[in-house]
């Protein structure tokens, strides 16, 4: 009797959280993309992070860090943090290569910056 009251359990356990799946709200799709082309944060470059130079990512990333006035931390932070952003919104679709070049880029910002552990 205690076997088939468990079984009972299971199988009502199972049906529940299967409803609950199916009733589950779907997050937002392409989030990023939207901070992306809403945020007034940085003016930044038009197709920068495509760039396979990583001095001039750094330079111009820089720049338009040091000239924002909407930016809430210092230039460093916010530009170190919009290439992260990148980076990590591009995931998969980013290449070995270009991973490499972004992560050249954020060691070139820390000399820019002064920020050099070395």
């Amino acid at each position: 009797m205690a076997k088939a009251a468990s079984a009972k359990k299971t199988k009502s356990t199972a049906k529940k959280s299967a409803s609950k799946e199916t009733t589950r709200k779907a997050a937002p799709k392409r989030w990023s993309k939207k901070v992306t082309q809403t945020s007034n944060a940085m003016d930044l470059e038009k197709n920068i992070f495509k760039s396979t130079d990583a001095k001039k990512i750094a330079l111009s990333v820089k720049r338009s860090a040091e000239r924002s006035k909407r930016r809430k931390a210092g230039p460093f932070q916010s530009a170190m943090s919009m290439i992260n952003f990148y980076e990590n919104r591009a995931g998969d679709n980013l290449s070995a290569a270009q991973k490499k070049v972004l992560d050249d880029s954020k060691n070139e910002l820390r000399k820019l910056f002064g920020r050099d552990e070395k």
